[in-house]
């Protein structure tokens, strides 16, 4: 069940609107019923009634427009992106592999140190706001973002139909900006002098497992079939993400990965998980297949938000 953004109505079968990423129920589906924010860009997107009379006075405004106006071509019904519209989780997920390339890109043309300054939240440089973020879409290795891609395939769009677009990019955003930050706060904390070299941390792990907190709270009784072969509960899957990241940040194992970041996403997912299940009584279904490695993101042999 989901709750509808207008009238509060409980909905089995929600509609989720691709223009603003709301959810709402069948009365209040179409956009002029829900008082829409996509609709501004639906007036007259391809200039058919502008007829050009006194540019001079109106030139900035008409720019704007224009701009508004290839976007809603490109992202609304029939444009090239019209898929991710409304659809965080694939945007994000494209996000992660473009961000991937341009790292190779960036570490070519400008060198390791131009690299991790775009890149890489550091201990060091934690004043780089920008990688609070960036740093969720960045990876250390090909099998590192293949992993964290299978979580948020396969559950992003689980949670991003229960809560709505806008809340799960919030959600996502969020939890991986604090993930990271909760790693290298531990690091500064650490005994030694944090100096440049300190290693940083990157990867979308904190959100992926933020993701599976939310679902673990919604279903804690969620079937995951591991290889599509062995059935377990998602509260299983979590509560062993968290065990290895306890044990391994008490004993300061573990590698290369940022345990203290895997926590702060999951414990992120579990409140919000809670928050939704009091305020919208919205449930996960039943079971759910999922290809993923043991341990998945973070775990052993698996790939996570990684120390770099």
């Amino acid at each position: 069940m989901a709750t509808c953004d207008v009238c509060g109505k409980q909905e089995s079968m929600p509609y989720n609107c691709r223009h603003c990423g709301g959810t709402y129920c069948a009365e209040h589906r179409l956009p002029e019923n829900h008082d829409c924010s996509g609709l501004e860009n639906w007036n007259d997107p391809g200039g058919v009634f502008d007829s050009g009379f006194d540019d001079s006075v109106n030139a900035g405004s008409s720019r704007a427009s224009g701009v508004r106006s290839k976007l809603a071509s490109l992202t609304g019904t029939g444009g090239p992106l019209a898929y991710f519209r409304g659809n965080m989780t694939y945007t994000f997920l494209a996000l992660m592999w473009l961000t991937f390339l341009a790292q190779f890109i960036v570490s070519a043309a400008f060198g390791a140190e131009a690299f991790q300054t775009l890149f890489i939240l550091r201990p060091y440089y934690p004043e780089y706001v920008w990688t609070w973020f960036t740093s969720i879409f960045a990876h250390g290795s090909l099998m590192h973002i293949v992993g964290n891609s299978i979580v948020i395939f396969f559950f992003g769009p689980l949670v991003e139909r229960y809560v709505g677009s806008r809340n799960f990019a919030i959600l996502f955003l969020v939890s991986g900006a604090l993930a990271g930050l909760g790693q290298i706060t531990i690091q500064i904390l650490e005994p030694g002098a944090v100096t440049p070299l300190t290693p940083g941390v990157l990867g979308a792990s904190g959100a992926a497992l933020a993701i599976m907190g939310v679902l673990t709270v919604l279903n804690p009784n969620l079937k995951v079939y591991l290889y599509f072969i062995l059935p377990i509960p998602i509260w299983v899957l979590t509560g062993g993400y968290a065990v290895f990241s306890v044990f391994f940040l008490a004993t300061g194992g573990g590698g290369p990965i940022a345990h203290a970041a895997h926590l702060v996403g999951l414990l992120i997912g579990l409140g919000y998980g809670e928050y939704v299940k009091r305020t919208r009584n919205v449930r996960a279904p039943n079971q759910f297949q999922l290809g993923g490695g043991p341990g998945g993101p973070g775990g052993p042999g698996g790939p996570g938000r990684r120390r770099f």
